[in-house]
């Protein structure tokens, strides 16, 4: 099936928006989005919320989105959820409507067919044994697999061609399989793979498998579907196949004639740390750290090369483009993050594209941005914004992350808005995070909203306090508290002997040489904080509620929390819950009790800082309350997506309605303010 390239703009100079034919694919441009399991699945198949996801993708104007991360090509190969399930004929209805709403935008679409191997899950799914090509336990799955047989291999082989003859008659474009920790890896490493028969030893053996599966897809899918190898270019391990290898695995795939491109990557993915570093970098990793190596493959290669890996901007996609590093670059979080990246780019807007800020929260438990909360939530709330029937006049109080989107959704809405914020700046608690070294990319988060409330006529006022009468004096129709917290500290017996993190974070007040940090959220902060701490030279210890560190955080940040911890010498110990704090001469006495056997232990230190979320400041909503059309409550059914009522309500002439929003409802993150806002200022 051929995608044609029509769409205005593409006779642009602009590299990014060359087309570029790809097997008998003319895709419109080079940006694509690569598979990941985005859990918006139900049971396996692509229904609604897995369809609008990826047309929303399409309809921003990519050349081709691929779905279905690891999607199972045999029933044993399920880690229990989340995935595709390509393993009967269940799901071809299912990808023939994806294709077609992918299609009717200009944009092609593939899905990865895969078998996990050994990293399938023996106890969720279909409860059925892992299989591998030897018995060697993955510690991040924890099974024990059992060593292929020939009718193990001859059956998965098949299951494989089954499944792209699915995504063929689906009317999908092509498929990829995928090589590292999944089975066709498994093979090629000889990390994983011990045999000593056809399959093992040497290279040409080790590869045998993966080419078998890849001369069944072809005779299944014919000669004009497209079929691609997601490609690890280097294990990246001293027991694993380095660059020279690959490189050889490639070129025996290449002289076979069965595959049409590489979508390459690096590394492992055996365990948190290989994903968060190598297979997909986050914000402890810098950007784009595998173009030059994959620049190289390229070279020594015939085949059309894919890569995503950390590109978040356009900027470095271009340079990749430009450069020849690559034919088509994978954007797939920054799609996330802004799903109309070609759009704004063809109309000369691309300093709107909303920027990826490699927070990982996408990561965390189902595919949604940390500041697009329209990301996976396409059958809730929409990416565009309807402009409302009647325009009201929209009074913010709060400037933080929650209030600075209502400002703009409000003002999207053609709603006159003004904004009052106490500080000297925007961004609220970001200000706090970015501050810390391997989080200032989150600033992104306040500057494009900045951006965008002065692009919308937005009336910005600093640097003052609003309390009931200054609203008031607004003359609103419609009131958002979104005043956010303070640091609760007032619970604990002795809290005037410590510090917050946020005046630690923000240089209010100075760190002492011999640091005591207390943990009881598990979220970002107070790991943060020591690690920055750290850094400046401090003698650091954290403890924390918790028996793991950074707990509530996605599994890439809680993995690259535990290693620089462990690198710049952070103490940890866990299940201590502090209990209360004495000055003890110079320095500071921390009493804690211990979680599980109610055992008291004393902490010395010159300096105790304290992470235990905030209180609302809620002073103006308490005080605005009585006077409001609503009483300040707001329609939990609404907030939901289950209501057709709008969030004004009834109201009486000169009246207003009052919500409040995000922390200064109860201390969450800043996905929950921002989602919050933009549910209720969408209906405003």
């Amino acid at each position: 099936m051929s995608v044609a390239a029509t769409r205005a703009g593409t006779a642009s100079s602009d590299p990014l928006l060359q087309p570029f034919r790809l097997k008998g694919l003319m895709l419109r441009n080079r940006i694509v989005s690569t598979s990941h399991a985005s859990m918006l699945d139900e049971g396996g198949l692509p229904l609604e919320r897995y369809q609008r996801y990826h047309e929303e993708k399409a309809r921003g104007g990519l050349a081709m989105t691929m779905v279905g991360g690891s999607a199972m090509t045999s029933p044993d190969s399920s880690w229990g959820g989340g995935q595709l399930d390509l393993s009967s004929d269940r799901i071809v209805p299912h990808l023939q409507s994806l294709s077609h709403r992918i299609h009717r935008h200009g944009a092609a679409v593939m899905c990865q067919v895969s078998h996990l191997g050994r990293r399938a899950s023996a106890y969720a799914g279909n409860w059925l044994p892992p299989v591998a090509p030897s018995r060697v336990r993955e510690m991040r799955n924890r099974n024990f697999p059992k060593e292929m047989d020939g009718a193990d291999i001859d059956r998965i082989v098949k299951d494989y061609a089954s499944a792209a003859r699915r995504c063929l008659e689906g009317g999908l474009d092509g498929v990829e399989t995928v090589t590292g920790g999944h089975l066709i890896g498994q093979f090629l490493s000889r990390r994983t793979n011990r045999r000593t028969d056809a399959f093992g030893g040497s290279l040409e053996n080790r590869a045998r498998f993966g080419l078998m599966v890849h001369e069944a897809i072809r005779h299944a899918v014919g000669n004009d579907f497209a079929v691609g190898i997601r490609f690890v270019i280097d294990e990246a391990a001293d027991d694993g196949s380095n660059f020279e290898e690959c490189l050889a695995f490639a070129k025996l795939f290449e002289r076979e004639g069965h595959i049409d491109f590489f979508n390459c990557i690096v590394g492992r993915m055996d365990t948190d740390l290989a994903l968060a570093e190598q297979n997909m970098p986050g914000m402890f990793t810098r950007s784009a750290p595998f173009l030059p190596l994959v620049g190289q493959f390229k070279r020594e290669t015939r085949l059309p090369v894919i890569h995503a890996a950390g590109i978040r901007d356009v900027a470095t996609a271009r340079h990749a483009i430009r450069e020849n590093l690559i034919d088509l670059v994978g954007m797939t979080r920054a799609h996330i993050a802004d799903p109309n990246i070609v759009n704004k780019v063809m109309r000369g807007e691309e300093e709107r594209i909303r920027p990826c800020v490699g927070a990982s929260y996408c990561l965390y438990k189902k595919v949604q941005c940390i500041h697009n909360p329209a990301s996976g939530h396409e059958t809730i709330v929409g990416h565009v914004i309807d402009r409302a029937e009647t325009l009201k006049r929209v009074v913010v109080v709060g400037g933080g992350p929650g209030g600075m989107e209502a400002a703009r959704i409000a003002a999207e809405r053609g709603h006159k808005v003004t904004l009052l914020e106490a500080g000297a700046r925007l961004g609220g608690q970001v200000l706090v995070a970015a501050s810390a070294h391997h989080r200032k990319d989150l600033i992104g988060i306040v500057d494009w909203r900045v951006d965008e409330l002065a692009r919308l006529g937005v009336a910005v006022r600093l640097n003052i306090y609003a309390d009931a009468e200054l609203v008031l004096a607004e003359k609103p129709d419609a009131v958002i508290v979104a005043t956010g917290g303070i640091p609760d500290m007032q619970w604990l017996d002795g809290a005037e002997h410590c510090d917050s993190v946020w005046d630690v974070l923000t240089g209010v007040v100075p760190a002492k040489e011999d640091v005591l940090i207390y943990d009881e959220t598990g979220r970002q902060a107070a790991i943060s904080c020591a690690l920055h701490l750290a850094r400046l030279g401090r003698v650091v210890s954290l403890a924390m509620a918790d028996d793991t560190l950074a707990i509530e955080t996605p599994y890439p940040d809680r993995v690259s929390f535990r290693k620089l911890a462990s690198e710049l010498g952070v103490r940890v110990a866990g299940d201590l819950r502090l209990v209360k704090v004495a000055r003890q001469g110079d320095g500071i006495a921390a009493m804690f009790r211990h979680e599980l056997t109610g055992a008291e232990t004393e902490m010395t230190a010159a300096q105790l800082i304290i992470e235990r979320g905030t209180v609302p400041i809620e002073d103006t909503f308490q005080e605005l309350r009585g006077r409001a059309a609503n009483n300040g409550v707001t329609d939990l059914a609404l907030m939901m997506g289950a209501s057709t009522e709008q969030a004004d309500g009834a109201q009486a002439a000169g009246s207003f309605v009052l919500h409040r929003i995000g922390d200064a409802v109860a201390s969450r993150d800043v996905y929950s303010s921002i989602y919050e806002a933009y549910r209720l200022c969408s209906r405003l």
